[in-house]
């Protein structure tokens, strides 16, 4: 029987998978001028971040919203080019940033706005520069290679103690995956109606039934163990 995929669910744009996108501060990304300056006017709570978005006006009266580093406050100056101070909240190329230094928001390719490092009390360090890259050692420990034009943000960003808070009771877990368009709650297969997953059901629910599924099973009901490619002793 073919079941419904979880992204046919979300594109139907039903309230239960709709994000409360219209309270978000905005879109938090470096902007395309490779060179600024400003001073922070604001630190505001955005739901669709985890971190503190601080409100920066630049010079040019721009108003550019950037993930707030740890220390950050109101009345701040920071800026952003090839040659400005290493200092928290300052944006730099990797290829200008010295070796040992934490960062955060890193761009994935120069110009993209910042793809890795935005959860808050997060931020990596920069390893091993070359000429042709640089190596970044990420918050789960593992070396990535980045391009040298690649900008970053100095410091760490603020919020670390936002994992240690708990949530205390189910209702405010559900406003605050809701908020970020999240599935929630997470229920196991074994325990959901035939109808809703081919594990489901009382009849499914029995043990010793093998969880491979067919060979031309359609997506809705390919879950479970991979089948293997061929069976057998190689010889």
């Amino acid at each position: 029987m073919g079941k419904n995929l979880i992204q046919q669910r979300r594109g139907r744009g039903t309230a239960r998978f709709r994000a409360r996108s219209f309270r978000y501060a905005g879109t938090v990304c470096y902007p395309s001028d490779k060179a600024f300056e400003g001073k922070v006017t604001d630190i505001v709570h955005s739901a669709g971040h985890s971190s503190p978005v601080a409100s920066v006006l630049s010079s040019e009266k721009k108003d550019i919203l950037m993930f707030a580093p740890h220390g950050l406050s109101v009345g701040d100056s920071v800026q952003a080019g090839e040659n400005v101070e290493i200092k928290a909240g300052n944006v730099l190329p990797l290829k200008n940033i010295p070796t040992g230094t934490s960062i955060y928001n890193l761009e994935s390719t120069p110009g993209d706005g910042g793809k890795f490092v935005r959860a808050s009390g997060t931020s990596a360090k920069v390893m091993v520069k070359s000429d042709g890259s640089v190596t970044v050692m990420l918050p789960s420990k593992r070396m990535h290679d980045f391009n040298p034009k690649c900008r970053a943000t100095i410091g760490m960003i603020a919020g670390s103690g936002r994992i240690e808070k708990p949530l205390y009771k189910a209702g405010r877990k559900y406003h605050k995956m809701r908020a970020r368009n999240k599935l929630y709650p997470h229920v196991c297969a074994l325990s959901m109606n035939a109808v809703a997953h081919p594990f489901g059901g009382s009849r499914s629910s029995k043990k010793g039934k093998p969880m491979i599924a067919r060979r031309n099973a359609p997506p809705g009901a390919k879950v479970g163990l991979i089948r293997p490619s061929r069976t057998g002793k190689k010889r």
